[in-house]
């Protein structure tokens, strides 16, 4: 037999009414508008929630009750043929979603949506992990403060007196191109600063490699979302030939240079001494009687001793600072640049990656075709000496090298002695 709603006899017209199918009744009530019109309204859930919805007519009303009471019906129905699984599974999902103050259906309709959305259950979680990786809470902090807490960590965990050093002149120059919250920064704003330094390919991705450090670190402690370096990619090395400075190149270097700066672009010259390592070194590490340079483990970027001799040329190069002490170099990592690019430009020589040291080093093997001895000035391998720099030049240039010396002793200006550092 087929059940048909029907509404509840009353007697006259009272209200309100009821509309009846199966075991479930539906309700409709009938009010008057401020202005004398009358208006219906059909009582219904929202989930556990009482709620009435309005309809301007009467048949509007009871067409409406009509088709909730069957709907009803139909879920009293599915409801009493449930198995005791179904049942149990029913309850438990009310029960956890009971806390989040969310209902059944509710959440049904909200994952339905998202599938729907997404395509899969499987991509629903993920996109949920995604939302929450873009969406957790972070504490906004500026790109210098950030670079303070990272160097007073590694400071803090035994980082090397060089390491730091290092780190820290890549970090302020980041600092300095970024004064903004590191939130801000993006992969598009990152990859235009390296581009516009016009660096070196080894320089390029030494500056990426810390400001991804830099920017990984915010994203651990929750100063952002994410890493904008990430996106950024590492330039290939290329391993072509090295540059190398002519003999009449060093002269108009070394003729060029201001007076500070002479003897660190000699000993890279004539000594192959890295950038770096001048940084470091100290007028005790000179011995000009002796004619050879110490450069210890706390300059050297190996962190190994090794011995370098001085040439007869770079003992006239430096015969007029003999007495100072201190730093060879003391006036910092940017100004030693500096000095660099303007000395090339008051030369008019362009400055090549690494030259100095890759003269030194093509000129010395081109002298005394011994590898194994290159190498021990360097602080290299005689493998890496012997790959680089054997036979790029020609003995009668070494010689040419090795015979640049100041024109006179006139010419040198002697350097008052310093208060050791």
């Amino acid at each position: 037999m087929t059940n048909t709603a029907s509404r509840k006899p009353n007697q006259g017209e009272d209200w309100p009414r009821k509309v009846a199918f199966g075991r479930v009744s539906v309700t409709v009530y009938r009010r008057l508008t401020p202005s004398g019109n009358p208006a219906f309204m059909v009582a219904n859930y929202s989930g556990e929630k009482r709620r009435f919805d309005s309809y301007s007519t009467e048949t509007d009303a009871f067409e409406a009750a009509n088709k909730l009471a069957r709907q009803l019906s139909q879920r009293d129905v599915v409801s009493a043929s449930m198995t005791r699984e179904q049942s149990i599974e029913y309850a438990n999902a009310v029960q956890s979603l009971q806390p989040l103050g969310i209902t059944l259906s509710a959440a049904v309709a909200a994952l339905v949506e998202a599938v729907k959305l997404t395509g899969d259950l499987a991509s629903v979680a993920a996109a949920v992990r995604f939302y929450k990786a873009k969406h957790k809470a972070i504490t906004p902090k500026s790109v210098a403060e950030i670079v303070a807490e990272l160097l007073a960590l590694k400071e803090s965990r035994g980082a090397s007196a060089r390491y730091l050093e290092d780190l820290k002149f890549r970090l302020e120059k980041f600092a300095a191109a970024f004064q903004c919250s590191i939130g801000s920064v993006t992969t598009a704003a990152v990859q235009a600063w390296l581009d516009g330094q016009k660096l070196s390919t080894q320089s390029y991705n030494n500056n990426r490699r810390v400001a991804h450090l830099l920017c990984a670190f915010a994203v651990s402690r929750s100063y952002a979302h994410d890493n904008p370096v990430a996106g950024v990619d590492k330039v290939k090395i290329s391993n072509g030939d090295c540059e190398v400075f002519t003999p009449g190149e060093a002269a108009k270097l070394l003729a060029s240079a201001p007076e500070d700066f002479l003897p660190c672009l000699a000993l890279g010259l004539f000594a192959g001494i890295r950038s770096a390592e001048l940084e470091r070194l100290n007028w005790q590490d000179i011995d000009l009687k002796a004619r050879h340079i110490v450069v210890g483990k706390s300059a050297a970027k190996t962190a190994s001793r090794r011995i370098v001799p001085v040439a007869d040329n770079l003992a006239l190069w430096l015969a007029p600072y003999a007495a100072r002490q201190g730093n060879v170099w003391p006036h910092g990592r940017i100004c030693f640049h500096k000095r660099q690019q303007a000395t090339a430009k008051a030369a008019g020589v362009p400055w090549k990656r690494n030259a100095m040291r890759h003269s030194f080093a093509s000129y010395s093997i081109a002298l005394c075709n011994d590898a194994g001895r290159v190498a021990g000035e360097l602080g290299n391998s005689a493998a890496v000496v012997h790959k680089h720099y054997r036979e790029l030049v020609k003995p009668a240039d070494a010689e040419r090298w090795f015979a640049v010396k100041p024109a006179t002793t006139a010419n040198i200006v002697t350097m008052p002695a310093a208060v050791a550092a």
